[in-house]
């Protein structure tokens, strides 16, 4: 347990950080799993403009440092090939 005055506040802002830094992966995860589900419907054109603002989700996370940018990137790659090879 944090014993200065220093150290509480630096605790409490952990709790406050981590848990936004939570909802942010979580609706990193999301995002991808809507054009994951769209791309399994086989509906081309709706996987399309799911990608296109999952992508800003995408980027605007790894802006903030919680993913890497090259993780952002991968997953952005796999999901528009992914759509790509949609027939």
């Amino acid at each position: 347990m944090a014993n200065t005055a220093q150290a509480k506040k630096r605790a409490r802002q952990a709790v406050a950080a981590r848990a936004r830094n939570m909802a942010q992966r979580s609706a990193f995860r999301t995002a991808i799993k809507k054009v994951l589900k769209a791309i399994e419907a086989g509906d081309k054109t709706a996987a399309q403009a799911v990608y296109k603002t999952s992508v800003s989700i995408i980027d605007r996370i790894a802006d903030k440092g919680i993913f890497h940018k090259n993780k952002a990137a991968r997953h952005k790659s796999r999901l528009s090939d992914a759509i790509k090879a949609m027939a």
